[in-house]
């Protein structure tokens, strides 16, 4: 080894309280960058091998009822290259353990190779012969505890039968099982039964018919020309609208979880390595200005310049080197975890972490970038020092009164105070740098906590202001207003409002959306329309009142004419005019008012489905009931809602915010750490001076700490101030079609992101006077500066 090398071993063996402090920012860096790459190239990796294994379509659409023969026509569509026909209905079932009803989807089960085929996992397929026979999705059975063997009843058009599990499967269709109008998988309450095709077309007297269709297409074509073309033809037949797959609602989610991940994945690491940079470049800076005279020397004993400066190169190298090695054991350690916690989400017949070396190989170079930049200037600076310069001690610092002691306020100042001041003001690079890292760690834990805040609201607003029912129903056909009276009169309701749902194209322009058109009542008191401010909006006795984002999509305002399209029924085309605008977390919908939907459709009290609010002590009763009632598709809990999302939410934002405030406290203490460590170094002669002049050690202590609380103090309001910008960033990000988060930071988590910052810096400034405690003023006096 050379003596250039047995220099830069000692070098950070001396310094290795410092090296390890920035190889923890380095590494949590890069396993930021590892978690989320590797997170998503996998989940992304099992989706198309999934998609394309089990031939996931490119269109679907759903309609009342149209004869086989069709399924030709729809096939000669240019473009069209598969078609799979079926029937597809909503059913109540009645299962073992469960008081209340359970909502299950039955499907047409797909022959092999058919689009949207199944995966199956336990059992085999129903035996034809056997219409009771069905296979169930595998989150259903495993919440249910239902092996091949186990039954359920079903009210399948009207008439209550039992069904047989012979085996359990999923379906690309199916990746996120979520039932219509929840905000969250509930697999106990939701499940899809695949039933052989004849069997059901037999129970709800579809022989020779479907209602629902798929479409495979093939690469390059024109997914809206072969969706228009689709719709001309399904119009007859009652068609609902067709959707590419982009916004089929399992997809949807799968693919926005992906995008987010790609976010995180750029995002968090850029944050911890621009800290990691600025901190290798601090240190090292110092180092070359403590070693000048070693760094003259070895220039006179024919060092080159290039080797000088590839000497302390490889210092910040050889740091970024073992945070990388750490980093990419612990992003594969977290990425892992984040696949365990995905298998609990999303239904995949295989969901493996796998970790390529495309992400490691791009996470050593966005670690060597760190170390790169952080290096740069001061290499140049060893580069650069003539040998005759460094020969001579560093020219101390020019100390002057600061602005705050010209401003008189000197007085109220103690000697250690102005000597705090003072040094932060002859360094106001470092100073600056300092108070931003401590800021990026606030802002970090503001990121994770705000969601908690955001989240809260979301619910307040959704599950108290909107949905004030305890029960909503759904039912198998529109029904007549006597509908209402008969749910009333059922055990524990208290107060019955209908509801009423149209599917709709709306268009302005050449924009358009297919979306869910809700008539409400007027002075309507379970259900209501109610904006992000909690106020309950009061619909117009015409015209249609559309969410904000719907607006934003077809580009539209108060007062614009719009053409309503109903896609079921007599399917009256109208033009309307956007009468008022609601801003709403949830969805993209359009409302108006209930006996204006009836003028529109020219029918009198017809309501598909209805929200009630009941006696909770008669709950049991009223479910029983529910359950046996042919006119009911489906019925859905707001408690049961409340509870699954809130326990998804933590389970979710726990793990989420652990880590946050893990890593935030690491940038602190390595930001914070090393300043002190730095501060110590360069300051060690004057503290050990003022010991000798006979301060105590709680004296000296104060002038490096006090510093230090200085910085941090600093730190902390910029720290909320850029949580909060960032935090509406991710906000903005997060705004698509479906939802959206409220901008909402609490006070409390001002408060705790404040305090964990302050108790890592406290923590990292014990650790340097644990060190000013055992100076050695002899040996620090006797050596030169």
């Amino acid at each position: 080894m050379q003596a250039i090398q047995r220099k830069l071993v000692r070098n950070l063996w001396n310094i290795k309280g410092q090296v390890i402090a920035i190889s923890l920012v380095i590494a949590v860096g890069v396993a930021m960058f590892i978690m989320y790459s590797s997170t998503f190239d996998s989940l992304y990796r099992t989706q198309q091998a999934y998609y394309d294994r089990h031939d996931f379509a490119d269109v679907f659409a759903r309609l009342e009822r149209a004869p086989n023969r069709l399924a030709a026509r729809i096939a000669a569509i240019p473009g069209v290259t598969r078609t799979a026909t079926r029937v597809v209905a909503e059913v109540t079932l009645d299962v073992a353990g469960m008081n209340e009803p359970v909502t299950g989807r039955l499907i047409s089960l797909p022959e092999p190779g058919d689009v949207n085929g199944i995966a199956l996992q336990v059992g085999r397929r129903p035996d034809p012969e056997r219409p009771e026979e069905v296979l169930v999705s595998d989150g259903f059975a495993a919440a249910h505890g239902m092996l091949p063997g186990a039954t359920f009843d079903a009210v399948i058009n009207g008439r209550l039968r039992e069904l047989r599990v012979v085996g359990t499967a999923m379906s690309p269709e199916y990746v996120y099982s979520i039932r219509p109008g929840a905000l969250m998988p509930d697999e106990k309450r939701f499940g899809v039964i695949w039933v052989e095709p004849r069997a059901l077309a037999s129970a709800f007297d579809m022989e020779g018919a479907f209602n629902d269709v798929s479409l495979a297409l093939a690469p390059g074509a024109q997914t809206d020309e072969v969706i228009a073309q689709l719709d001309r033809l399904l119009e007859t037949y009652g068609g609902l609208g067709a959707i590419p797959r982009e916004l089929q609602i399992s997809n949807w989610f799968l693919a926005s979880e992906l995008s987010q991940l790609r976010g995180f994945g750029t995002f968090v690491p850029i944050v911890f390595l621009s800290v990691a940079a600025f901190l290798l470049n601090v240190v090292l800076r110092r180092m070359i200005s403590v070693q000048r005279e070693q760094i003259a020397a070895l220039k006179a004993l024919g060092y080159t310049n290039r080797e000088v400066g590839w000497h302390f190169a490889q210092w910040s190298l050889l740091i970024s080197a073992l945070g990388g090695a750490v980093g990419i054991w612990l992003g594969r350690w977290l990425g892992r975890g984040m696949i365990n916690i995905y298998n609990g989400y999303f239904e995949f017949p295989f969901l493996a972490y796998a970790l390529t070396p495309r992400v490691v190989v791009g996470a050593v170079l966005v670690g060597l970038v760190a170390a790169a930049i952080g290096a740069v200037g001061a290499v140049r600076q060893a580069v650069r020092l003539p040998p005759a310069e460094a020969m001579r001690p560093e020219p101390p610092a020019n100390y002057g009164r600061t602005w705050l002691e010209r401003l008189g306020v000197a007085r109220w100042l103690s000697q250690p105070a102005r000597i705090v001041l003072r040094n932060l003001q002859r360094r106001p690079l470092r100073t600056a740098s300092t108070v931003l890292g401590i800021a990026f760690s606030g802002a970090l834990l503001i990121i994770g906590l705000f969601f908690n805040d955001s989240i809260d609201v979301l619910m307040d607003v959704n599950f108290h202001g909107v949905q004030r029912e305890d029960v909503s129903i759904n039912l198998v056909r529109p029904a007549t207003s006597r509908a209402v009276h008969e749910l009333g009169r059922m055990p524990g309701v208290i107060e019955v409002q209908p509801a009423r749902d149209l599917v709709v194209r709306i268009r302005a322009g050449h924009r358009s959306r297919r979306t869910a058109l809700t008539g409400i009542a007027e002075a309507a008191r379970l259900r209501r329309v109610v904006s992000t401010d909690f106020t309950a909006e009061t619909l117009p006795g015409e015209g249609l009142v559309l969410s904000t984002k719907l607006a934003e999509i077809l580009d539209v305002g108060l007062g614009s004419s719009v053409t309503l399209e109903v896609l079921e029924g007599a399917r009256p085309v109208r033009e309307v005019v956007v009468s008022g605008l609601v801003e709403e977390f949830m969805g993209r919908r359009a409302y108006v008012r209930l006996d204006a939907l009836h003028r529109l459709m020219r029918e009198s009290g017809v309501l598909t489905g209805a929200y009630m609010r009941i006696d909770t002590n008669q709950a049991e009763r009223l479910y029983s009931e529910l359950k046996l009632m042919p006119a009911v598709a489906g019925v859905a809990l707001k408690a049961a809602a409340i509870e699954t999302f809130q326990n998804q939410m933590d389970e979710m934002m726990g793990v989420f915010i652990f880590f946050n405030i893990i890593f935030a406290a690491v940038i602190t203490i390595g930001v914070v750490y090393n300043v002190a460590r730095i501060a110590l170094s360069e300051r060690r002669h004057e503290l050990a001076s003022l010991r000798v002049l006979g301060f105590t050690r709680a004296e000296i202590s104060s002038i490096l700490l006090g510093e230090l609380a200085v910085l941090t103090l600093a730190g902390i309001p910029l720290g909320l101030w850029m949580g909060y910008g960032l935090a509406a960033v991710m906000v903005a990000a997060f705004d698509t079609e479906l939802y959206r988060f409220p901008l909402v930071i609490s006070v409390r988590t001002y408060a705790v992101s404040a305090l964990i910052v302050a108790l890592a810096s406290a923590a990292s400034g014990l650790l340097v006077r644990r060190r000013l405690d055992h100076l050695d003023l002899v040996e620090v006096l006797k050596a030169t500066e």
